[in-house]
């Protein structure tokens, strides 16, 4: 099959599966009359690099999952095995951004003068307005 067949199938374009062939994801293919000429084990293998794209992986890791395991490990040993690496990153990214969530959403009760004041020096919200105003009463109280 042709490269313009290959990528309407997968729903990759030409210039992905060359790119792919550059870095060695997908083997230089025969050519003939000019036309590079794919088996239907590229086209499998160019799924697998698909499928694997779209739920997160890097081709890095696409490359490690395709090669870089023992010929005898099944390929349900070499998913699991990455599977289970990108949901530990996964978990991590997941509880770094709630955090994140959480520091943006109590930035929007802060009742600063200030746009400096905002942030403190470890990047953190400002408290939350309750919290604020009880600190300007007291700093009030402590300067009349």
């Amino acid at each position: 099959m042709k490269i313009g067949e290959m990528a309407k199938l997968v729903g990759v374009s030409t210039p992905t599966i060359r790119f792919y062939e550059s870095i060695g994801l997908l083997s230089k293919p025969k050519r003939e009359s000019g036309w590079r000429l794919y088996l239907a084990s590229d086209l499998e293998r160019l799924r697998v690099i698909h499928s694997a794209r779209e739920v997160g992986f890097s081709l890095e890791e696409i490359k490690v999952l395709l090669d870089g395991f023992p010929k005898s490990t099944s390929p349900s040993k070499r998913w699991n095995k990455m599977a289970e690496k990108k949901l530990s990153e996964l978990d991590k990214i997941i509880e770094n951004t709630k955090a994140l969530k959480y520091l943006i959403e109590a930035g929007q009760d802060c009742v600063c003068d200030d746009i400096a004041l905002c942030l403190n020096s470890e990047g953190q919200a400002c408290r939350p307005k309750s919290h604020r105003e009880f600190i300007h009463k007291q700093q009030r109280k402590q300067t009349a």
